[in-house]
């Protein structure tokens, strides 16, 4: 089992940063990648940010050069540093992460419950 938590999520003003950050526990043996996806009501989920256990980095189209995704000092945590957020930001925000089970040696695909980002003055 793998547990995924996101925190940081809110209410901000055009203009305004937010800072996410997402915290894998439970039985990991090696993460490949961890994620952040976002989806609002009758829409697909669509990638954020993107960063694999090997440094690389992927944002979507809508968040190049604004967002950040980088790793946390904290074991198996990443943040996603927002700036300059938009009202068509607003959604909720999913964190995923994929890797190796360390209990029986299978791949898994975990996300967490999501947190609310509202852009709004």
């Amino acid at each position: 089992q793998v547990q995924v938590v996101e925190s940081g999520g809110g209410l901000v003003q055009p203009g305004g940063s937010l800072r996410l950050s997402c915290a894998a526990s439970g039985s990991i043996f090696r993460i490949n990648s961890m994620g952040w996806y976002r989806q609002a009501p009758g829409k697909e989920r669509e990638l954020v940010a993107i960063l694999t256990g090997g440094g690389s980095r992927d944002y979507g189209d809508s968040v190049k050069g604004r967002h950040l995704i980088s790793r946390s000092s904290a074991k198996n945590t990443v943040h996603l540093q927002m700036n300059s957020l938009k009202p068509e930001d607003t959604d909720v925000y999913y964190c995923n992460v994929r890797g190796e089970s360390s209990s029986s040696g299978s791949l898994f695909d975990s996300w967490g419950q999501g947190t609310q980002v509202t852009v709004s003055s």
